[in-house]
């Protein structure tokens, strides 16, 4: 028979590129609704203030405004604003949906405007009058820990809002007392603008009859924008129903749940007419919540042969003025849990303290956690293998958990599932012809031409689900406002026709779930995949409840999900086939879409067949239930551990300072590969957001607290001009626990491109006696370095 097209590892086209390319796509700023009225919000000017006074008398006084809502009118809400992780020190504040009696970041909401249209809005907007009294600032974690800074909340007088340990103190501290030298590293992980090609935007609808309000919000994670606003709003959860439309752009910043989003809400419900809010881009970079965010002390101590025997690593970690609701996971399991890298280190200890400041909350960005932990480790290998004067490939080869060391648990109690280490990290070396690059090197620096090469290699906890860690993330606690849990689900129904409708909870922010998914179908039913329809979990009135997509999990967690409704059916499907073909259930064969009795290959049924006995039901067996379907729920019970080297070239010009990313090579292994070419625009896109983050991206603030880099003018993301021609290969690893052997990908590009470039431009400015360069590592900073005309000095 022949294979039918689409199976997994073929790589049709994206199913869902047609509708964006031809204009048939939906954003919540295409929608319209009959009677629908607009929002706007007014936002604090200051990053610290008390509210004396909201005036909305000359808003309310134009003919187009309905109405203005400050704190005082949700005051009888039962919640602000909850956390989905918790960790068990965690202080408790209030995150309310409108500012109450103080503003703790500029951007934070205090009012909103209702009005006929968007301008109109806007422009009553400017007319409610605030009176505030400004406060100090304080807007470095390090300074916000001080004796003497200004407090951000009253129930929190050290400005800590948690603190987070990891790993044992004991064993560190005893490998530090034997250790022959220590190399140490101290840097900044800077904030990051998340910046959406679309930003956040709402379509909230309240139909008073039947008390139901549903709520068209681009969200990665949809059941979960409906467990929150159904708590903040004190509604119930039956009557609430989120959908998400095309989102343009998640990059984790559209799996929180934010004030602005649950007010929308809270208005459609108070003038009973449908509410659309968009926000602007200067409010995206204000009140979407940033990602990174934290100042890092790492220490290695190395043996006498030059082997890392202990790591210690504290953060300082900025949260901004308020919690968001995840806002506790960049500081804590996500970054902890990957400290180990791919090495063997023996003994890992990890301290972290988040610290309230007056800037925007952070929340989750690509890689969340654990791009900052590969990073810190990343850079301070290389910083380790010069300290030995050691090559920085070898250094890495030599402390890399061997293939038979699998499944790996490291000092701070991960356990990896699988990896070939070496094998992408050989893969990548000669991909770059890395003995030649080193040669060049050598020969430009004596033309005083600057060469650098920079190694990375990372890991990602893929998959995000186990229930078994719910204690560890702080899912469900006790005393949690929301409790959450990342299993997932899936339906999975074959019609009489031969074809096949399937449901996941998980929701693509463009990541191509649609066509993975339904090559999963395809291949493990012998369809062909054109018969498959592939519903996601966008809309929580059509769908099984599912966890969304987050934390590389679509086809980790996602496919499992579908995997184990497909085996069902099949299971079913055997039964069927064997009363009719007169046979034991334990003898049906099942291939290509094709039952038959073992040995027996011409006694057979075709899927099809099978199916419409079963939508028949006459002649069904006993206790077989009409229909051929299954729903499944998956808990795995790991992370997928996918894992890659990246390699960076570049050259620097001191005279000017200019680096030219002449060249990157990208070794990435994520396990079986659904759809490679998928994988391969993954790849792509987080490389470019990890060039950005080393390069040209950041979030600066003046000592006022006032976003400077508060536009696309002023903040620089990186353009396709700005990129390499990227030179990818895949190796193949699969997870011993999944039951597609798939691990997540979505996050790999990003956590390995950043160490990478830095320390290529790092390794070309050794003749220089540079070490280290604080990211953005912009030209200006490198001609600063060299020419050593910088502030400190």
């Amino acid at each position: 028979m022949t294979e039918a097209p689409g199976h997994i590892g073929d790589s049709p086209e994206r199913r869902e590129d047609l509708e964006l390319v031809t204009g048939h796509g939906e954003f919540v700023d295409d929608l319209k609704r009959q009677g629908m009225v607009f929002a706007s919000f007014v936002r604090s000017e200051y990053a610290h203030a008390r509210v004396l006074d909201v005036d909305a008398e000359a808003a309310l006084a134009r003919d187009e405004v309905l109405d203005v809502y400050t704190s005082d009118d949700l005051a009888h809400l039962p919640a602000d604003i909850p956390q989905i992780y918790r960790v068990p020190t965690l202080e408790e504040t209030e995150y309310p949906l409108l500012a109450k009696e103080k503003v703790r970041y500029q951007g934070m909401p205090v009012a909103v405007v209702v009005a006929e249209d968007r301008y109109a809005a806007h422009r009553a907007a400017e007319l409610v009058d605030v009176e505030y009294e400004r406060l100090e600032s304080v807007l470095d974690p390090v300074e916000a820990a001080k004796p003497d800074a200004p407090t951000l909340h009253e129930d929190c007088e050290d400005n800590v809002a948690f603190r987070f340990e990891i790993g044992d103190e004991d064993a560190v501290a005893e490998a530090f007392e034997a250790a022959d030298r220590t190399v140490s590293f101290e840097y900044e992980n800077q904030r990051i603008v998340p910046n959406p090609i679309e930003p956040r935007a709402v379509l909230a609808d309240y139909d008073p009859y039947d008390d139901e309000l549903e709520v068209v919000v681009p969200s990665q994670q949809p059941f979960l924008h409906k467990t929150i606003i159904s708590t903040v709003l004190d509604h119930p959860k039956r009557k609430v129903r989120v959908q998400a439309p095309n989102i343009g752009g998640g990059f984790g910043a559209k799996s929180m749940v934010y004030p602005d989003e649950a007010v929308t809400a809270f208005c459609a419900k108070q003038v009973e007419r449908p509410v659309k809010w968009v926000e602007t881009r200067s409010e995206s970079f204000q009140a979407t919540e940033h990602g990174r965010g934290q100042v890092i002390e790492a220490e290695v101590a190395l043996d006498e042969d030059g082997s890392m025997i202990g790591l210690d690593v504290a953060t300082m970690a900025d949260v901004g003025g308020e919690l968001g609701s995840k806002g506790c996971l960049h500081a804590s399991t996500t970054f902890g849990l990957l400290l180990s890298g791919q090495y063997d280190i023996p003994a890992i200890s990890f301290d972290s303290t988040a610290m309230y400041t007056n800037r925007v909350p952070i929340g989750v960005y690509r890689g969340v956690g654990r791009a900052e932990a590969i990073c810190t480790l990343e850079r301070l290998v290389k910083r380790a293998a010069r300290e030995l004067g050691e090559d920085p490939a070898e250094f890495r080869r030599r402390h890399l958990v061997e293939p038979d060391q699998f499944p790996y648990e490291t000092a701070v109690g991960s356990t990896y599932d699988s990896g070939q280490y070496e094998l992408a990290l050989d893969t990548a070396l000669d991909m770059a012809d890395y003995e030649a690059l080193r040669d060049e090197q050598d020969r430009l620096r004596d033309e005083d031409r600057y060469l650098g090469i920079g190694v990375s290699c990372f890991i990602e906890s893929g998959g995000l689900a186990p229930s078994s860690l719910s204690e560890l993330f702080g899912f469900g606690q006790p005393d949690a406002a929301v409790k959450s849990s990342y299993w997932e689900s899936s339906i999975v129904r074959v019609h009489g026709s031969g074809e096949v409708t399937a449901y996941v909870g998980t929701s693509s922010p463009g990541t191509g779930v649609e066509t993975t998914h339904s090559q999963i179908v395809a291949d493990k039913l012998g369809v062909d995949v054109d018969d498959v329809d592939l519903i996601e979990g966008k809309d929580t009135a059509g769908n099984p409840d599912g966890s969304g997509s987050v934390g590389s999990r679509s086809a980790p967690v996602g496919g499992g999900a579908m995997k184990f409704s497909i085996d069902k059916v099949v299971r079913k499907a055997k039964q069927i086939a064997a009363h009719k073909l007169e046979a034991n259930p334990a003898d049906v064969a099942f291939e290509d879409g094709e039952f038959h009795i073992a040995g027996a290959p011409d006694r057979s049924m075709t899927l099809q067949a099978v199916a419409q006995e079963a939508e028949v039901a006459t002649y069904l067996p006993e206790d077989v239930e009409p229909g051929l379907e299954a729903t499944s729920y998956y808990d795995p019970e790991n992370f997928t551990w996918a894992f890659g080297t990246h390699v960076a070239v570049v050259e620097v010009d001191a005279e000017t300072g200019e680096v030219d990313l002449r060249d990157f090579y990208a070794v990435d292994d994520c396990g079986v590969q659904i759809n490679p070419q998928i994988v391969e625009g993954q790849i792509q896109g987080g490389i470019a957001q990890g060039i950005g983050q080393a390069r040209f991206e950041g979030a600066v603030y003046d000592d006022g607290g006032n976003l400077v880099s508060g536009s696309l003018q002023d903040y620089a993301v990186p353009k396709s001009t700005f990129l390499p021609e990227l030179t990818l290969e895949t190796t193949e690893t699969p997870s011993p626990h999944n039951p597609l052997g798939v691990k997540g990908v979505a996050e790999s590009g990003t956590i390995g491109a950043t160490p990478a470039v830095s320390n290529a431009i790092t390794d070309a400015l050794e003749p220089f006696g540079i070490e280290h360069l604080e990211m953005p590592i912009t030209d200006q900073t490198v001609w600063e370095a060299i020419h050593g005309d910088t502030e400190d000095e």
